[in-house]
């Protein structure tokens, strides 16, 4: 107990002095700049009291829980009496992975399901648009891409091809995309993309990549565990704009049928 206190102190240290130049520029700038006092000072305080601890609070869990997850995950799923292969780095095979691959999909999936900066974005995109783009499938969309870039992503780690071709070929089909997809929803989905790897997400991809690249044969930890975020950004772009296109061809279509 006496171990986690001080652990915690020091966490709660570290995430004043990162968090205190925030809220001292905010300070700064409503005194000297715009000139006015601060709108009910007590429940700022309050409300930074708040975000200081849960802060903390978070990352003491990630420390606990989310990484040591990912990584035990990660190296149970890839143990070679779990897969019944050697543990040889020249006879490493994408398809002795496939649980990993499923894992690392349906973990991104429920992850960015429940990330709350995403569910955030769909209420208010629900709000803005009056209910035309709704929240529910607008998540889906999101999670479905996260979910699939993390599975694409560990694929690349098991199979060490270079990042660069994944990226510049997604990025690719996004600017494709981009031209032809409503105007409503481009700049909506490169927005979805990032606040889909957020909270959640980016603890459990970074563990689970790193701790990936650490059990694959002949992968460097370096080199090759990371870039699982970037994938996780990507494909919920290419999966929101494709939401985009199919809903403005249906819509289309619907008017056609109409007017006939």
């Amino acid at each position: 107990m006496n171990e986690w206190l001080h652990e915690f102190g020091n966490i709660l240290l570290e995430t004043l002095r990162a968090v205190s130049p925030i809220i001292g520029l905010l300070v700064l700038f409503q005194l000297l700049v715009i000139r006015k006092p601060l709108p009910h000072p007590g429940r700022i305080l309050v409300g930074f009291l708040y975000v200081l601890l849960g802060v903390a609070l978070f990352l003491v869990g990630l420390k606990m829980a989310l990484f040591p997850i990912g990584d035990l995950m990660a190296q149970q799923l890839t143990a070679p009496d779990f897969l019944g292969i050697e543990p040889d780095p020249d006879r490493v095979h994408w398809y002795n992975y496939i649980w990993v691959y499923l894992f690392a999909g349906c973990i991104g999936f429920a992850a960015a399901m429940a990330e709350p900066t995403l569910i955030a974005v769909a209420v208010k995109v629900s709000e803005v648009s009056a209910g035309s783009i709704r929240a529910l499938p607008l998540r889906l969309a999101v999670a479905l891409g996260v979910g699939g870039g993390l599975a694409l992503g560990t694929f690349r780690i098991v199979t060490g091809a270079p990042l660069y071709t994944y990226i510049l070929t997604g990025y690719a089909i996004v600017a494709i995309q981009t031209v032809f997809a409503p105007k409503v929803i481009a700049g909506l989905a490169y927005d979805a993309g990032n606040v889909a790897s957020s909270t959640v997400t980016v603890p459990i991809v970074t563990a689970l990549g790193l701790g990936l690249a650490a059990a694959v044969p002949g992968r460097n930890p370096l080199l090759d565990g990371f870039g699982l975020i970037a994938f996780t950004c990507l494909i919920p772009i290419i999966n929101v704009l494709g939401y985009g296109q199919i809903a403005m061809w249906l819509s289309r279509r619907n008017q056609a049928a109409n007017n006939d």
